[in-house]
């Protein structure tokens, strides 16, 4: 008999003090270092919202088995759909993937309980959408956080438009050009983590919260979640990571008021810093149309609501999909991974404020908000 295969997600309870429970959801897809998939959103989705209702459960905790937490959507799936539907529309199991993925993601940042993420290996694109909101994020030695959208053709989603405004001088405009990888250190320091705690030590941190006496009540239970991790937390070997280095040579490189002087001083860096260096080389073969609405989003969204951010994000999202450069992204990397992609356009008045001007007004239009994500809170 043929083994019943492990299940993409699933979900434990475990008994802890005070007469409650965690609750801990795991990613298991391994073979695309769980890459989250429609299947995939919609189970955590609804075992999240059955967990934040029971009075039983104190914290939930998401952690991701093997060598992610979780590397961005299934790509490959997405790419399928865009292959078949040749429309203008969206075909509907994508704008279903980005509906439930944004309603996700906006539930973490408004989880009525302690969330704890443990953020261990890699964590890119849409596994930075499950870390960035949780209540309590955790990083480890093998930590490598990053929206690499760049290279795909598609914009830095999953709320990370909303992030990034909120990140030191103008670092959230210069990873969001160009897709630099953080480690631990830095991503303390960038507000996109909480504690560094070895990943050997996880079993640990689980049974001393398991021997922790919850309350049922928020503010005391957060605060006793924070006591357990940063008893655990230690200081990364690298206290200072490059972008921290980096931080007054980033700020320069983006201080231009336009995006084309931006991305011309980014291009021409040749300051001998690896760093540096690897982001700029990303800018330079990424996706022109990419950069654009990276820019744009960090503007347009300066003083919105985080509901408000999703639901400009899905709009964006689709454009992406049906008239922007996405589909070729996944072709040149995940496909045929010739690394050449062709993009539609090049730097300058071909993605231009006018160029950006229509596309806004075009998916205002084109891709209505679903009432999901129109009645977000906040």
């Amino acid at each position: 008999m043929q083994a019943r295969a492990t299940p993409p997600v699933h979900f434990r309870e475990i008994a802890a003090g005070g007469g409650r429970r965690l609750g801990v959801a795991t990613l298991d897809a391994q073979a695309t270092l769980n890459a989250l998939s429609l299947e995939m959103a919609e189970r955590l989705a609804m075992q999240l919202d059955a967990w934040a209702t029971d009075p039983a459960i104190a914290v939930v905790v998401l952690e991701g088995e093997g060598r992610a937490l979780c590397a961005g959507g299934d790509l490959r799936s997405v790419y399928r759909e865009m292959r078949e539907h040749r429309g203008d529309d969206p075909p509907r199991r994508i704008a279903r993937f980005f509906e439930r993925e944004y309603g996700l993601n906006h539930a973490i940042h408004a989880y009525p309980k302690p969330f704890l993420c443990w953020g261990n290996g890699i964590v890119m694109g849409g596994g930075m959408g499950l870390l960035i909101g949780a209540s309590h994020r955790v990083v480890t030695e093998t930590s490598r956080l990053a929206m690499p959208e760049i290279v795909i053709g598609l914009f830095p989603d999953v709320g990370m438009s909303w992030a990034l405004n909120r990140m030191p001088g103008k670092s959230g405009l210069f990873l969001g050009l160009t897709g630099a990888t953080l480690q631990a250190a830095d991503a303390l320091f960038a507000g996109w983590a909480d504690y560094h705690i070895p990943h050997a030590r996880k079993q640990q941190v689980l049974d001393a919260l398991a021997r922790q006496d919850w309350a049922g009540e928020r503010r005391a239970d957060d605060l006793l979640l924070h006591e357990v991790l940063d008893a655990c937390h230690a200081i990364p070997d690298a206290e200072e990571g490059p972008l921290r280095r980096n931080l007054d040579a980033v700020a320069a490189l983006c201080r231009a008021p336009a995006l084309d002087d931006v991305i011309g001083a980014i291009l021409q860096y040749d300051g001998g810093d690896p760093w540096l260096e690897g982001a700029r080389d990303a800018l330079a073969k990424g996706a022109p149309s990419t950069a654009r609405l990276a820019w744009e989003l960090q503007r347009r969204t300066r003083h919105m609501s985080l509901a408000q951010v999703f639901q400009l994000e899905y709009q964006v999202a689709l454009w992406c999909c049906t008239r922007g450069d996405f589909q070729e992204g996944i072709r040149a990397l995940l496909i045929d991974k010739d690394r050449r992609p062709v993009w539609k356009a090049t730097h300058g008045t071909e993605v231009g404020t006018a160029w950006a001007d229509k596309a806004f007004r075009d998916m205002a239009v084109d891709f209505p908000v679903p009432a999901s994500l129109r009645t977000l809170a906040g």
